[in-house]
């Protein structure tokens, strides 16, 4: 009889247990609060990227809508501060910022608020400043450029062969925010996948000076198509490009999503960060207690660099096939985007450069890229740092 009691004591001790350790755990995740600082808003294709990218990680996680807050419209200045620390009163266990321009104010949260995990896209002062709580990310998006460079020289190569334009004809427009590495390893990437395909290609670069200004963005794409540019892209944040670009039916490959929905017959394709692996990846880090990475770096194979679903309407035949083909080698390494034997500077090949990866004042140059006969982008730093201009590339103008 004894031996029973003691066995129904034990059992209703362990289940008592099991309760406690599952209450435990979803106070846990119901006391987690992850805070988002953005740029811009849903009006910004930059901004809703991460926006749905959050939407999905919550999901995943299981986070309701309160344990979620979003603050938007949050300018390059100390307003970047001042949401960090009214999401630290809020009770936020980590909080992310989107826009390069944020990053000095919320480092500045971050030493201030020590038991506060801060992450930053696009910054490169965590590996440097070497902080506990503060953290940079990013993604190898040239390599999704270059994809959608591949969808443009398939493009270009059918307008050639249709007799639409003749090879010295295949010239590209880009519109970029700002001249910034970010900008010049994104139009730089795109141009060598173009050129990978179509080898007569060239491109004009066109800088608006801003990261969302639907006017200036439209107004760049206008004025690259009437110097000849026959396919428009960018690295700007508004459906400006692809407006003008749908209006004069001229092809467009956009960035960080599809706009095949305003743009049926120019739209090509997009490529984008998904940030939905890093976001589930710093909550779940947060929750364990567990570090999380100073630099990270998104890539393909992490499900971080993506593509849109190619518009078959305005893609020239083929197209998702040669993706699909020149994407196996660059997760195989067989193919590596900055192959210092696929480009020039001012007519020679690179064997050597120092890049600027140790951010300082000055941007001193302090780290050999050049590495095995290409550049090492994303191995030193996770946030671009690839700011060469080579030939076949035209900067119209520049924008600091």
């Amino acid at each position: 009889m004894f031996k029973k009691v003691l066995s129904l004591c034990l059992a209703v001790l362990m289940v008592a247990a099991i309760s406690v350790s599952m209450v435990s755990c979803d106070n846990s995740n119901a006391d987690f609060k992850l805070g988002v600082i953005l740029l811009h808003d849903e009006a910004s294709t930059y901004d809703l990227n991460f926006i749905e990218a959050v939407n999905r990680a919550a999901e995943e996680l299981g986070l309701s809508e309160d344990q979620v807050i979003f603050k938007k419209n949050i300018p390059e200045s100390n307003d970047c501060y001042e949401a960090a620390a009214d999401l630290v009163d809020a009770g936020c266990d980590v909080i992310f910022a989107d826009s390069f321009g944020h990053e000095t104010y919320l480092l500045k949260a971050a030493k201030e608020f020590t038991d506060v995990e801060f992450c930053h896209a696009t910054g490169t002062y965590a590996h440097t400043e070497k902080l506990d709580n503060y953290h940079n990310a990013f993604a190898s998006i040239y390599e999704g450029r270059f994809l959608a460079g591949v969808a443009a020289g398939m493009k270009l190569n059918e307008m050639i062969e249709s007799g639409k334009i003749t090879a010295d004809q295949a010239k590209i427009g880009y519109v970029g925010a700002f001249t910034y590495a970010e900008v010049i390893s994104g139009y730089t990437s795109f141009f060598l996948g173009a050129r990978y395909i179509c080898p007569s290609v060239t491109m004009d670069v066109q800088f608006t000076g801003s990261w969302y200004d639907e006017l200036e963005e439209k107004n760049a794409a206008n004025a690259l198509m009437d110097r000849g540019c026959v396919l428009i892209s960018q690295h700007a944040d508004s459906m400006g490009a692809p407006t003008a670009c749908e209006e004069r039916n001229v092809p467009n490959i956009s960035y960080n999503g599809s706009t095949v929905a305003s743009c049926p017959n120019t739209f090509i394709v997009s490529s984008k960060i998904d940030w939905t692996p890093y976001f589930v990846y710093i909550c779940e880090q947060a929750k364990a207690g567990k570090a999380i990475d100073l630099d990270w770096t998104g890539t393909i194979s992490t499900n971080s660099v993506v593509l849109a679903e190619v518009n078959t309407k305005a893609a020239a035949a083929g197209t998702q096939a040669k993706i699909d083909e020149i994407k196996a080698q660059l997760v195989a390494g067989t193919l590596h985007v900055f192959d210092t034997d696929t480009f020039t500077v001012n007519g020679a090949k690179l064997t050597s450069y120092l890049a600027d990866v140790d951010t300082d004042d000055a941007f001193t140059p302090d780290t050999e890229a050049i590495k095995d006969g290409y550049f090492s982008e994303s191995e030193f730093r996770s946030a671009p740092y690839f700011d060469l201009r080579i030939d076949g590339i035209t900067l119209i103008n520049e924008k600091y």
